[in-house]
């Protein structure tokens, strides 16, 4: 057993990250119930492309091994630490390099915290703030610094959250959806295939990359379909609209017509880039969650009955591929040489199946101060809304929620189901 410790929910915002030197300084409190076992140091970073400089780190004034750059991109970095570091009550971690300028080592943050615990130092460590935080000194925020003790227990998983059915949000999306999505004389399925066929056709998928999306796209469906199809965002850039907008946008329309959805997130491993995101929808008529990628409008089916998530896990690629049914929606992104190689053998979408979560809120139009803030935007996952499936606590520490089969295969509680 073990427990997590953070202040923060994850919502980081890339471009809004700290820059470290050797006059600027990032400090951490983390309140620790017990000391006496083993621990994991979790902390998202970015290394700048040519830096080689290696991360400074102490634990309650005590220095500990330098960590050498990896990625160029915000990742997760893991540290073992001693436990007689460590004390009973409030831990103090600090992290720096030796850099002069702003061009080495960048620390994730997240800000719209009234009061944090993370504090920034201009001059060496000689005062600390907790304001005026971030590279332009323009927020307050808590760092993403968390820590896992080998003793205690994380709390359970949150029950699923979907949208009020009686929200105006709902009826507005729903005048958005194809008309053989909302003609409730159809079998269910064919009505989710409708969905997923129009968003799978509606934009380009686009990844974040300098030269195309910068921007990300918040997790409001009507806001996506504004955004993506024109290719124009906030201030006027191109946005950032890839597969976890289309897994997004497909779990609350299938709401809009009374069927339960929500996100769900695949993953080889942190840090590398064989994930996928996308969506399971309640099947009444099976009883039980379905997969379905509206990135590529491909459905998950064995003798005309759809596939569940975990019973796609164990395919092989050419067994995943054999159940994979591309509709016409998929064409314009079969087009793409950017995602086009998720799809000939399913090779990489097997890959990204090692590792299931679902995100436990799906009721970003109801609730859309919950939705995360920049996720999608190059970065590893970071959100503590995200419930990840049980046995992968090794690979996923700096994660807090954790579910057995009976909390993915639970079927949905929620007013609104009709179907």
């Amino acid at each position: 057993m073990s427990k997590l410790y953070h202040t923060e929910s994850g919502h980081a915002i890339p471009t809004l990250a700290e820059e470290l030197t050797t006059f600027r300084r990032a400090r951490k409190f983390l309140h620790l119930e017990a000391t006496a076992a083993a621990a994991k140091l979790y902390f998202m970073a970015r290394v700048w492309p040519d830096s080689t400089m290696p991360l400074r780190i102490s634990i309650n004034g005590s220095e500990i091994a330098p960590v050498q750059p990896e990625l160029s991109a915000h990742w997760w970095y893991t540290v073992d630490l001693d436990p007689g570091l460590l004390v009973a009550g409030d831990n103090t971690i600090e992290l720096w390099c030796d850099a002069k300028a702003m061009n080495a080592w960048s620390l994730a943050i997240e800000p719209g915290h009234a009061d944090p615990r993370s504090y920034l130092s201009d001059d060496g460590g000689a005062s600390w703030r907790n304001n005026h935080m971030g590279y332009l000194n323009t927020f307050r925020g808590e760092y993403v610094v968390r820590m896992r003790l080998a003793e205690g227990e994380d709390p359970l998983p949150p029950p699923m959250v979907f949208n009020d059915p009686q929200h105006p949000r709902l009826a507005s999306l729903r005048e958005l959806l194809p008309a053989p999505a909302r003609d409730e004389s159809l079998p269910t399925i064919q009505r989710v295939r409708a969905i997923s066929g129009w968003l799978g056709s509606s934009w380009e998928h686009t990844p974040y990359r300098p030269d195309l999306g910068v921007v990300c796209t918040p997790w409001d469906p009507e806001t996506i379909l504004a955004w993506a199809p024109e290719q124009v965002g906030h201030n006027g850039l191109r946005p950032i609209a890839n597969c976890i907008f289309y897994g997004v946008s497909f779990a609350n329309a299938v709401q809009a017509i009374g069927v339960a959805g929500r996100c769900a997130i695949w993953a080889g491993k942190p840090g590398k880039s064989d994930g996928h995101f996308t969506s399971e929808w309640w099947s009444k008529e099976h009883e039980k969650w379905a997969m379905v990628d509206a990135n590529f409008d491909a459905m998950f089916i064995r003798d005309g009955v759809p596939l569940s998530s975990k019973e796609l896990q164990p395919l092989t690629a050419a067994q995943l591929h054999a159940v994979t049914e591309h509709a016409p929606g998929g064409d314009k992104q079969l087009q793409n040489e950017r995602v086009v190689y998720w799809v000939p053998d399913g090779e990489r979408r097997a890959r990204s199946l090692e590792n299931r979560a679902v995100w436990y809120r799906a009721d970003q139009l109801t609730h859309p101060e919950f939705n995360p803030a920049s996720h999608g935007a190059g970065t590893a996952y970071a959100e503590t809304g995200i419930v990840w499936e049980q046995g992968t606590e090794d690979d996923y520490g700096m994660h807090c929620f954790f579910g057995d089969q009976g909390y993915f295969d639970a079927p949905p509680v929620w007013e609104g189901l009709t179907s």
